[in-house]
């Protein structure tokens, strides 16, 4: 009886162990469907351009900043403004913004300080004020790390002629600094990011999301959902906004073409508290979610499903799990990576299995820890609701 018992436990634990497998092959489809019918779409698009205000909340200097910035001043659009808000007067990024202004006259290019605390997330203080100071009713939102193609603008612009988007967003590209810390980094979004997405957009039917690094709506559909205002004491600002308005009825576009991100040179430390800051973030937005997150991390369950399989003397059955993960993780590594054409993370194969353990990890810390630091500020997360820690919030 026992060990009928013990065989049944068995049998269980590797039916748990492929789900994750099954998710990869999902996510294989999801991506080889997503990328050529999205672009094919994107292609026969017309060149539908209104005007644009891009807004841009800064605070530190990322590497290659200027660059950065300097890839919306080239843009091929025909008419468009960049607006910066500096939430601290003697932020180093100023002098850089500065130079922008400068070396592009021709460009409207504001500089905008003095940034009210309408809430505890500084990013959307920041962004509050930018939407009062925008000229116009199109708004691009996106972080000082992107670097954007000539003709990128076109690209967020088009699906905004159908009324019913309200929303826009994009992938990224991941441009690591050379480091192992920063190829981990940019294995990340590609390996984890794009197939999460895409799976979640098969399953829900829609896009109910929108990723920071690139984000634009309306004037009119950002007042529908409250403004920036409502969203001030959040966490994921980018997911509330895109939440928002896929609740609200609109919907939001994924476009296949992503922006250049260009990644930061970290100590491990400085990644392990950054991840660990978007897995805290995730675990409070979506719960529930979050526990099913542990059912894609292949790499814990084949281990466990090896030993398993071992312990019973299957031995073909413990290598076919290890087999199929390390064969269907990598399949989907290649997927995701040309997809985006990046091809730093092609080179970096051999990281995967190191990426995927810290990622276990980093979801289990999720569970023991409330706090972050975000831009140097300290913050504990309450149901995707920020709490300022300590004084430096006043400044």
């Amino acid at each position: 009886m026992g060990g009928t018992l013990l065989v049944a436990v068995g049998v269980c634990l590797l039916l748990l162990a492929a789900a994750p497998l099954v998710y990869y092959v999902l996510s294989l489809f999801c991506v080889s469907q997503f990328f050529p019918r999205a672009r094919g779409s994107q292609n026969a698009q017309n060149r539908f351009a209104p005007p644009v205000s891009i807004l841009k909340p800064v605070r530190g200097l990322d590497r290659d900043a200027y660059e950065n910035f300097a890839s919306f001043c080239r843009l091929d659009y025909p008419e468009y403004e960049i607006l910066f808000a500096v939430a601290d007067e003697d932020d180093p990024i100023i002098s850089t913004i500065e130079r922008l202004q400068r070396d592009f006259p021709e460009r409207p290019i504001r500089l905008i300080t003095h940034i009210a605390q309408v809430g505890a997330n500084r990013k959307v203080n920041s962004l509050c004020r930018l939407v009062a100071e925008a000229r116009y009713d199109l708004l691009v939102m996106s972080d000082s790390d992107v670097r954007i193609s000539p003709d990128y603008l076109y690209r967020v612009a088009a699906p905004f002629e159908d009324p019913r988007v309200g929303g826009v967003t994009a992938f990224c590209r991941p441009m690591p600094a050379g480091s192992l810390v920063s190829r981990l980094k940019a294995l990340g979004f590609a390996i984890d990011t794009v197939p999460n997405a895409l799976v979640a957009r098969k399953i829900e039917g829609k896009v109910q999301f929108a990723f920071g690094w690139m984000m634009a709506t309306t004037r009119a559909r950002l007042a529908e959902i409250g403004g920036w205002e409502a969203m001030a004491n959040h966490h994921s600002d980018d997911f509330e906004l895109g939440n928002r308005l896929a609740r609200s009825g609109y919907r939001v576009e994924l476009l296949p073409e992503p922006v250049g991100m260009v990644l930061p040179e970290e100590s491990i430390k400085q990644y392990l508290k950054s991840e660990l800051r978007w897995s805290i973030g995730l675990r409070n937005v979506r719960p529930a979610g979050y526990w099913g997150v542990a059912l894609t991390h292949a790499l814990p369950w084949s281990l466990l499903a090896f030993l398993v399989a071992r312990a019973a003397h299957w031995p073909a059955v413990a290598v076919a799990y290890l087999v199929c993960y390390l064969s269907l993780r990598l399949a989907l590594t290649y997927a995701t990576t040309k997809s985006l054409k990046e091809s730093s993370a092609m080179r970096s194969f051999w990281l995967v299995p190191l990426r995927d353990a810290l990622a276990f990890g980093l979801w289990l810390a999720a569970f023991f820890f409330h706090t972050i630091t975000w831009r140097e500020l300290d913050y504990r997360v309450e149901k995707g609701v920020l709490v300022p820690l300590g004084r430096d919030h006043a400044a």
